[in-house]
C-alpha cells in the first residue's frame, strides 16, 4: 500500500467516516436502545484512534499524511460529539465547556500554523500530557452519549464530569502554549525564522509538553 493509504490511514479513514454515523444513530426516532447504540459506534471509531497509532509503530507505517490525519479525524469526531450533546442538553455549563474545547482547537490550530511558517511546529508536537487530555474527552463523550444509568452509576453525569475535567486541561494547555510563544507573538519587528523557532523553543522547554 501507498504511504497514504495503508492499514493505520484506513482506520484513521473508517473513524472520520463514523461520525455522521454517530449523528444518524444519535438523532433515529426516540428509543431507549438509540443513544446506548449510538456510544457503541462513538466507542469502537474511539479505539481506532489507539489501534492506528499501534499499527503504524508497529508495522512501521508512520507517515507524514498519517500525523496529519489522525488529529484532524480526532477534532472532527470531538467537535461533532460536542456539538450533538449541547443540542440535546442545551444547558450553560454543557455550552461553556464545549466553547473552551472548540474555541481552544481554533487557537492551537492557529498557533501552530504560525508556529510551522518559523520551522518550529515539531515544538508542539502531540505528548502524553495531551493525549490525556483526548482520553478524557473521548470517554466523557461517550459517557455522556450513553445517556442512561447503569446499575444505578450516573454515567451521564461522571461523563460530564470528566469532560470538565479536560477542559480545564484545554485551558492549561492553551495558557503554555500562548506564554511559550507570547515573546515573538508580541514582538514589533519579525524574527528571522529560526531565531523565532529558538525563542519559542526556550519558552516550550521551561514547561511541560502538551497538546
Amino acid at each position: 500500500m501507498s504511504g497514504t493509504l495503508n492499514i493505520a490511514t484506513i482506520l484513521t479513514w473508517f473513524r472520520i467516516a463514523a461520525i455522521p454515523l454517530i449523528a444518524l444513530v444519535f438523532y433515529l426516532p426516540p428509543s431507549h436502545w438509540m443513544r446506548p447504540l449510538a456510544c457503541v459506534v462513538f466507542t469502537i471509531a474511539g479505539l481506532t484512534d489507539w489501534l492506528d497509532g499501534y499499527l503504524a509503530r508497529r508495522l512501521n507505517l508512520t507517515s507524514k499524511f498519517g500525523a496529519f490525519l489522525d488529529p484532524v479525524a480526532d477534532k472532527l469526531m470531538v467537535t461533532t460529539t460536542l456539538v450533538i450533546i449541547v443540542q440535546s442538553d442545551p444547558r450553560i455549563i454543557i455550552a461553556l465547556i464545549a466553547a473552551i474545547i472548540i474555541g481552544r482547537e481554533f487557537t492551537i490550530s492557529a498557533l501552530r500554523e504560525w508556529m510551522a511558517e518559523l520551522g518550529a511546529r515539531n515544538i508542539v508536537a502531540v505528548s502524553g500530557f495531551g493525549k490525556l487530555k483526548t482520553i478524557l474527552q473521548m470517554v466523557g463523550l461517550g459517557m455522556m452519549i450513553w445517556l442512561y444509568p447503569l446499575y444505578g452509576i450516573p454515567i451521564y453525569e461522571i461523563g460530564m464530569a470528566l469532560l470538565l475535567i479536560s477542559a480545564g486541561l484545554t485551558l492549561y494547555s492553551m495558557f503554555v502554549y500562548i506564554r511559550a510563544a507570547w515573546p515573538a507573538l508580541t514582538k514589533h519587528a519579525e524574527p528571522e525564522g529560526s531565531a523565532a523557532a529558538d525563542q519559542i523553543d526556550g519558552g516550550v522547554r521551561d514547561h511541560d509538553g502538551v497538546s
